[in-house]
């Protein structure tokens, strides 16, 4: 399991990285444009639609860095030992779960509860 595991956070940590560098690209593009504009989002009809893309896009930035956060913790787990077992019961996260989400810190059980 560990070294499926390890390829699975791998090949996740990648995508997150490259979604992350898309996403800087993108911000990096509504801030650029935002240049180019009326900086008077009030009075600019097209203001409000820059201002809401840029909050929007650092929303989405601020998601993957937590996710990517999430699978450098995972990988800890996995180097610790403690990779695949629930945080809340300690019991095992099923394969299916880690499968679907490699990061997962909880078995399908604890993670459904309120």
């Amino acid at each position: 399991m560990t070294d499926r595991a390890r390829e699975r956070l791998a090949t996740e940590r990648r995508q997150t990285l490259t979604r992350l560098a898309d996403l800087t690209d993108d911000f990096d593009a509504v801030v650029a444009a935002s240049r180019d504009t009326n900086a008077d989002d009030e009075h600019d009809p097209e203001g409000a639609t820059i201002a809401f893309e840029r909050s929007q896009v650092q929303s989405v930035v601020r998601q993957v860095r937590r996710h990517l956060d999430e699978v450098d913790a995972a990988l800890e787990r996995l180097d610790q030992g403690t990779y695949g077992t629930c945080e809340s019961c300690g019991r095992p996260i099923g394969e299916g779960r880690l499968e679907a989400r490699p990061a997962a810190r909880t078995c399908i059980t604890c993670a459904a509860r309120p």
